[in-house]
């Protein structure tokens, strides 16, 4: 079985354009933009880089061509995720980030033509935004089967209570994929208790309660209390009591492409961190030339050697049609884990500098902390790796079908 990542020239060509648009159009664009700051003036700034992406072709590349897409393979999203996600803004303004990208996939997938173009057209226009409801304070958002909000049937509608929190993007929401228990009889713990419905935003009785503050501030995650909200049985996305089945699908491509974003910010961090040893002097030598940096350099790049590696082979199963949870769930927990070592080597590397809000490091070593729970938390997908990897040796005497099922 070969393997072989290489791009074809056209998508190489396209690899070339995301590098350069981002570096020559969206950086100088943004580089002191202020969120906080004048609203008009950024909103003016991000939406414009928007059409800019636009006409040059860039735009959905995670969408097929027939939806307004540059239908590339998910092999070939690595390759653009990884350079868009050079700078913070990049996923956005090529219409690729979460949670709006892992929706797209969702409504392409599970929504009836009439809900294709309600949600999913100006979703792919970049009109709307759109947020994903699932997790709550009250279960372990790792474990779907736990959901608490509930709807219950009232003619030709559904009445739904509950508490949902780290809402990604719920205050910019046009409308959400709101997760609640429909099946009552369905034991907790048990799949096939929980329906999708897609809820237009703002409405009666959907209460964003607050942004949640976080270690790196506030970042768009909100808190949602849910009471006695209405919505009509049209509404269900993907059929009744499939909600589970639903988020698994949703989560599995978005989970890799966190890792593809991921390995950006970590590739950033290897080059700062080798930039800083080579100028560096210290003690009679630059710091590249000292062993103990040597070796923080030589762990950095084999691991983000791995992590490329990881994601591209989940990706090429993914294109193939494949069964990919086992190597999306190791090459999530992986790559998370690499991004925070790396990031924090680098931040070693630079003293006290590093530390300083003076670099972009301590920012980015912030962020990096959720990776290990966000999507499932470390332990999660370490309990289904070993799980699979038991499975696949009571099936045929062998863990290889567990590791990869590549020929050696």
């Amino acid at each position: 079985m070969a393997i072989d990542f290489t791009l074809a020239p056209e998508h190489e060509e396209i690899r070339r354009r995301v590098r350069t648009f981002v570096r020559d159009t969206i950086v100088p664009a943004t580089e002191g933009l202020d969120p906080g700051g004048r609203r008009d003036e950024y909103l003016r700034v991000i939406f414009g880089l928007r059409e800019r992406a636009r006409a040059e072709g860039l735009w959905l590349p995670h969408m097929p061509k027939e939806w307004g897409g540059m239908g590339l393979g998910h092999v070939e999203l690595a390759m653009v995720q990884s350079e868009a996600a050079k700078t913070r803004l990049g996923p956005w303004v090529l219409n690729c980030a979460a949670p709006d990208e892992g929706n797209m996939h969702t409504l392409l997938h599970w929504g009836s033509g009439e809900q294709k173009e309600r949600y999913l057209r100006p979703l792919l226009a970049g009109t709307v935004m759109s947020c994903f409801a699932m997790t709550e304070p009250e279960v372990a958002g790792s474990d779907p089967t736990l959901i608490r909000t509930n709807a219950v049937r009232d003619g030709d509608e559904w009445i739904i209570n509950g508490h949902k929190w780290f809402i990604s993007n719920a205050r910019r929401a046009s409308f959400a994929i709101l997760i609640a228990r429909t099946e009552p009889d369905v034991p907790e713990g048990v799949r096939g208790a929980t329906t999708a419905f897609l809820v237009d935003l703002p409405q009666e009785g959907w209460q964003d309660v607050r942004e949640i503050e976080t270690m790196h501030g506030s970042t768009g995650h909100s808190e949602i209390v849910i009471t006695d909200l209405r919505v009509p049985d049209g509404q269900i996305l993907g059929g009744r009591g499939n909600g589970h089945r639903l988020g698994q699908y949703r989560l599995g491509p978005a989970r890799l492409a966190h890792c593809m974003r991921w390995i950006s910010q970590a590739e950033t961090a290897l080059d700062m961190m080798v930039d800083r040893a080579v100028n560096r002097y210290s003690h009679g030598s630059t710091l590249a030339e000292k062993q103990g940096v040597q070796w923080l350099i030589a762990d950095s790049a084999m691991e983000l050697y791995q992590c490329k590696l990881m994601v591209l082979h989940a990706a090429s199963k993914i294109d193939k049609g494949e069964d990919f949870r086992t190597e999306v769930s190791m090459a999530k927990h992986f790559v998370a884990g690499s991004l925070g070592r790396i990031i924090d080597r680098a931040i070693q590397v630079h003293g006290a500098l590093g530390y300083s809000t003076d670099t972009p490091l301590a920012h980015m070593f912030q962020q990096a902390r959720w990776a290990r729970f966000a999507d499932g938390a470390d332990e999660i997908h370490r309990m289904r790796i070993a799980e699979r990897t038991i499975a696949a040796y009571r099936d045929t005497g062998s863990t290889s079908a567990a590791t990869g099922g590549l020929p050696l």
